[in-house]
């Protein structure tokens, strides 16, 4: 379907491209071949045909300076020339290919089959049929009308299986459809910077057309290709079209050529679109992808290529497709292992799933043997030819019960109620600022024990205001008076704050009177222009006089330098430098420092050591953040070599240093207070001074004064957790994260080697579960270590939101407890769940079972147990799923992962519960009778009309289950059940609908629900029975937990070294099959895969094209390749994943097992969890990262 929409929408291109193509100087077709070109090649065809970058502008009618007018009719043209920046979506699946999904459930087919074949039988009379010599139990009188009504109960059940194939069909649908919505949503908020008529504007991305003039900065993701115009010191990260991780510096004369997808590093500049949508670079691919997908994909089930990478690479422009089929993909692979929750309903599943067909299978050899014996041994019938359609119609009906009894035992409501409860939360967290990119991610964040959060905007305002300066000597607590300060001083202070700041950070007048001005840009930067304000100065006029274009050179900021330098030529030919940076390293870098009367001063270490100590320290203390501003004069000749950085950057002059504040936002000391008091361990994680860092943290509570904890700065904690040969060894990192509350200084390296070392800890008995905020695009890497990675919406780069699960719209840390509530509601809500499905589940397998065994017939019909058990349980999964959390959530520590996921207080409720209902059942079942003075149901005929005695049953049993629903709305022994019942309207319609139509079954139900109308009189005592559900509930409640010793957890996760490794082989095994029988509530999940094969094979043709003639370089290791991209290559060689349907492999992943080093079994948690083979994981695990694996080459290159 796919390949339809997008040739379609290349051939109106062409076809408008023709005839349109002289109002441009340029065709569409030209910029494509043009945009495949690299490096020098490019050069010198844009020498040949255009003369230079300038020219094309021209032909493109737009221009580098003013960008394009921007009006309505010349968009509209471009976009109908050059087509619209965004690629044609993937069709979602039709309800009619979800419905077939769904019919492909094992249980449901087994039912089909069986009703079909009961309903054949139906209506073919044979001559034998009034044979006194055939059938034994023909008690009752058949009448002919009932005879002919034998039909009915194949037809009920055919219909009750098209009503749960339609329910989850339909569920599938809403589900998907969230999801797209979703994905747009994260669409329209990816906006671009453009220049419009002069002005600086952004728009959403998909609004870019050819001839806009986009400023690129670091941290973007291009999102069309283009040519570089003007910029400096520009490196762009490839990897994600060329596989090669080195970072490619663009340059007008060198390398022009900005591509689709690729991401900026270092530094910033302009470029003008040549190439949008399915022409862009990145655009071709995927329509190659789209058209090859169909064919491709039969031949791929086998051949799968070892290269994930680079197909997980594919990420650009976040069209409704990519973004669709990436985050798929991406919840594929990109969580290592299952979340907790998965695990352990996979493996809850398969056992209950087991025993279930154990039980049906004992069932239908005992009603078969019981019925032979008793027909042709006791009895002593002969088996006579003309019988035998009769008694093929008793073992069709012994069968049907058989099967009833699997269907009842296997909990078809579990992949529901986890979708459900997982699509409804996702949905609510989005108006508490959540915007969950993976679904998973929401339940893993309520089994979160540590986080580590960035400082800067996410406990801290991030409005950043000047509050203190050195200037002239002089230490100024407050803003100082202009007056005071010394005119030569002001002058080089506002150049130097102007000119060396990026030009797009400006403060503009405020959007409503009485509020703060708006800062856009780089907060810091924004607090020094704030400053100079505050000094009565203007730094427009400045810049208007040293536009852009003129700087000389420009150092950028990037985590290694630590400061950002600008150099401009002055009038009289001479040089000079501005610089600002950390005060720390900047003052380093000084040899010379501004006095009162403006005139440079010699500034020796010791000099610097006492400034330290008087100035900067104290400032840090305060919790401000200190910035140091210098310059430096060269001459005009000879020229200085500017390449040679640590010449350039020393020997300055100081001009002041000022104290930055950015103050902790109100609500964040009781958000952390909350995580503090659920269990959660807040660590902050920070590139400030290591003082400005105490001060913010005591200010927010992370530690409190007399506490035992440590703070640290990065080089420290290198080297407490670095062995002499340099590498990180787990032991050391185990002595220190416990107590580390505040990491200073960090380089981005730091913070995911503490992610990774936290993570992999083996010092405490429960694996830790640990979430990361970041921001920038070096926050990469940890975002993708972690369990559960939030990226910041506001502040965050695109490189940030790509590799996060959560993206916090509001920027701030009181969501991220709300996404701790949200995530322990969905354990919760999914535990409730069990608890009540499993009662139904215990209870009606037993009655079935006994029922059959002592009176050959089950007390409930196959169609009175479809009723119970798919319906109700899909209303009940609904009901329980959707509870609203509540701040009582908060005050439990969490679940670890090896907490089982029913407790020993829910097992004692199922139980207890089971009990009651099993108690009264059988007393119904057996003197029902005679309480009730009606015929008794039992032993009746093979047609013949339903009795009153079994409606009873059935109908008792239903308003047990409907009363005990309201039991199961508390998991941990609560007493008060109907505490905020109220609350979840949901839940009320429920019970209350669920209730009218089990009315309308019994009373009109008739023969197709095997019910007889009740009178008042009975209904009232069914009701009565039910009532005691609550009371019962109040008794299981007061037995205490504690002395029920007896009582087994059920569905933990186990820790790897407690499993010999023979048993590993075939636990894998078994989640395999697990896998199918959970498939349809996780259909999301695995319908990427089927695309990432199609990806790997067209990058590998992508990528073998581009070298042809060369050999293939080998892609080296270097800390690039691991800081390369958002998609972090861990391994080249990375072996398959089996995917679910492939039989194939799962041989090969048995041998893969036996052949894999028992290193392996190191603490990885997930080989089990996760069906995939261990192989997969040695990457994760410290001591058998191989020597080839980023990982490994990052810790010995630091």
């Amino acid at each position: 379907m796919g390949d339809m929409t997008n040739s379609d929408f290349y051939s109106k291109n062409q076809r408008n491209e023709s005839s349109h193509g002289g109002e441009f100087g340029c065709t569409m077709e030209e910029l494509r071949s043009l945009m495949e070109l690299r490096g020098t090649e490019a050069v010198v065809k844009i020498k040949e045909t255009y003369g230079d970058t300038d020219a094309i502008c021209r032909r493109l009618k737009t221009s580098p300076v003013e960008g394009l007018p921007g009006t309505a009719p010349d968009l509209e043209k471009r976009k109908q020339i050059f087509g619209q920046n965004f690629i044609p979506p993937k069709k979602p699946k039709t309800f009619l290919q979800l419905v077939w999904e769904a019919l492909q459930d094992v249980t449901l087919i087994i039912l089909e089959i069986a009703a079909i074949i009961s309903l054949g039988l139906s209506f073919y009379h044979p001559p034998g049929e009034n044979n006194e010599g055939c059938a034994t139990a023909q008690g009752g009188a058949e009448d002919e009308g009932e005879a002919e009504a034998g039909w009915i109960e194949g037809a009920a059940i055919l219909l009750s299986v098209i009503c749960v194939v339609l329910v989850t069909a339909f569920n599938d649908w809403s589900k998907e459809k969230q999801f797209r919505g979703l994905q747009s949503r994260i669409e329209q908020e990816q906006k671009f910077t453009v220049v419009r008529a002069g002005q600086v504007v952004q728009i959403p991305v998909a609004e870019i057309v050819v001839g806009d003039i986009a400023q690129v900065k670091y941290g973007d993701l291009l999102p069309a290709d283009g040519l570089f115009i003007q910029g400096n010191d520009l490196k762009i990260d490839e990897s994600s079209l060329t596989g090669e991780s080195d970072q490619v510096r663009k340059s007008v004369d060198k390398d022009p050529m900005l591509l689709s997808g690729t991401h900026v590093m270092e530094g910033s500049g302009r470029m003008v679109v040549t190439a949008v949508g399915v022409n862009s670079q990145t655009g071709i691919i995927f329509t190659l992808l789209g058209a090859g997908g169909e064919e491709e994909e039969k031949k791929d089930k086998k051949a799968k290529q070892q290269d994930g990478a680079a197909a997980m690479e594919m990420q650009p422009l976040k069209s409704a497709e990519g973004g669709d089929a990436d985050d798929k993909k991406k919840a594929n692979m990109h969580k290592k292992e299952k979340s907790v929750l998965q695990g352990k309903l996979t493996k809850l599943a398969v056992q209950i799933g087991k025993a279930g067909l154990v039980m049906s299978a004992i069932t239908v050899i005992i009603l078969v043997l019981y019925f032979t014996v008793d027909t042709f041994v006791v009895n002593k019938k002969p088996w006579l030819p003309e019988c035998t359609p009769v008694y093929v119609q008793y073992f069709v009906k012994f069968f049907i019960i058989g099967v009833t009894v699997l269907v009842v035992a296997v909990p078809e409501g579990l992949p529901l109620a986890v979708t459900i409860s997982l699509a409804y939360s996702v949905k609510k967290m989005m108006k508490d600022n959540n915007l969950v990119r993976h679904l998973d991610a929401c339940e893993t964040m309520g089994n979160a024990t540590a986080i580590c959060s960035d400082k800067t905007g996410t406990l801290t305002t991030n409005r950043m205001t000047v509050v203190q300066a050195y200037v002239g000597d002089v230490h100024y607590k407050e803003i100082p008076d202009p007056s005071s300060i010394n005119a030569k001083t002001m002058e080089l202070l506002v150049h130097a704050i102007a000119i060396n700041s990026a030009y797009t950070t400006k403060i503009l007048p405020p959007e409503k009177d009485g509020a703060l001005p708006r800062q856009v840009g780089n907060k810091t930067e924004c607090g020094l222009l704030g400053f100079v304000l505050d000094l009565k100065q203007d730094y427009e006029p400045v810049r208007a006089q040293m536009p852009e274009e003129k700087l000389y050179k420009v150092y950028t900021f990037n985590s290694v330098r630590k400061s950002m330098s600008t150099v401009i030529q002055l009038p009289d030919e001479s040089f000079r430098m501005y610089s600002k940076g950390a005060s720390e390293i900047v003052l380093k870098k000084c040899c010379k420092i501004l006095n009162g009367a403006g005139e440079p001063r010699v500034f020796r270490p010791r000099d610097r050591d006492e400034m330290v100590k008087k100035v900067i320290e104290p400032m840090a203390c305060d919790g401000l953040r200190t910035i140091c501003v210098a310059y430096r004069d060269f001459p005009s000749s000879p020229e200085p070599d500017w390449d040679n950085e640590n010449d350039i950057l020393n020997e300055l002059t100081c001009i002041c240093v000022v104290g930055i504040e950015d103050p902790v936002r109100p609500e964040v000391p009781e958000a952390i207070r909350k995580c503090q008091r659920a269990g959660i361990t807040v660590r902050m994680v920070t590139g400030d001074n290591i003082n400005t860092a105490r001060a913010i943290a005591i200010k927010c509570g992370i530690i409190h004064p007399g506490e035992d904890f440590l703070c640290l700065e990065g080089k420290e904690f290198n080297r407490r957790i670095r062995n002499e040969k340099g590498e990180i060894e787990q032991e050391r990192i185990d002595k220190i994260w416990p107590k580390l509350r505040v990491l200073a200084r960090s380089s981005p390296t730091d913070k995911h080697t503490l992610v990774k070392g936290i993570i992999d800890s083996t010092h405490t008995e429960q694996r830790q579960v640990v979430a990361v905020t970041g921001d920038g695009t070096n926050d990469g890497p940890a975002l993708k270590k972690a369990d559960v990675g939030f990226a910041m919406g506001i502040a965050g780069t695109d490189v940030a939101k790509e590799a996060s699960d959560i993206i916090l719209t509001d920027d701030n840390f009181s969501s991220i407890v709300k996404a701790v509530m949200w995530g322990r509601n969905v354990y919760d809500s999914i535990s409730k769940f069990l608890q009540f499905q499993l009662t139904v589940n215990v209870v009606a397998v037993i009655v079935a079972f006994t029922g059959a065994c002592i009176t050959q017939d089950s007390p409930l019909k196959a169609v009175q147990m479809l009723w119970v058990n798919l319906i109700m349980d899909t209303f009940a999964s609904l009901a329980l799923a959707t509870e609203p959390p509540t701040e009582t959530l908060l005050l439990r520590k969490p679940y670890g992962r090896n907490k089982p996921l029913i407790s020993r207080t829910m097992m004692k409720n199922i139980l207890g519960h089971a009990v009651y209902q099993l108690t009264l059942i059988f007393t119904l079942l057996f003197v029902g009778e005679k309480m009730f003075q009606i015929d008794s149901g039992r032993n009746a005929p093979l047609h013949s009309p339903p009795s009153e005695h079994y409606t009873i049953i059935f109908n008792t049993f239903v308003m047990m289950q409907l009363f005990n629903e309201i039991n199961a709305r508390k998991i941990h022994g609560e007493r008060n059940v109907f505490d905020g019942i109220f609350r979840n309207p949901i839940f009320c319609t429920i019970v209350l609908g669920t209730f009218a139509i089990q009315i309308v079954i019994v009373q009109f139900g008739g023969k197709p629900f095997s019910c007889s109308p009740l009178q008042l009189d009975q209904w009232m005592w069914c009701i009565f029975i039910g009532l005691g559900e609550l009371v019962w509930g109040q008794v299981i409640a007061t037995i205490p937990t504690s002395r029920l010793k007896f009582l087994k957890e059920a569905g933990r996760l186990t820790q790897k070294e407690e499993i010999p490794e023979e048993e590993l082989n075939e636990d894998v095994e078994e989640i395999d099959h697990a896998e199918r029988e959970l498939r349809r509530g996780q259909i999301l999940w695995f319908r990427g895969l089927n695309r990432i094969q199609t990806q790997i094979r067209v990058v590998k043709a992508f990528r073998s094209s581009l070298y042809e003639g060369l050999e293939k370089p080998e892609s080296r290791t270097s800390i690039h390749n691991f800081m390369a991209h958002p998609e972090f290559r861990i391994e080249d060689s990375q072996p398959h994943i089996p995917l679910i349907d492939d039989t194939d492999l799962e041989e090969e992943a048995a041998l893969k097992q036996n052949s894999s080093p028992p290193s392996s079994l190191n603490k990885n948690n997930s080989a089990i969890d996760s069906g995939i083979n261990l192989t997969t994981d040695t990457s994760k695990s410290a001591t058998s990262s191989s020597p080839g694996s980023p990982i490994h080459s990052l810790e010995t290159s630091l």
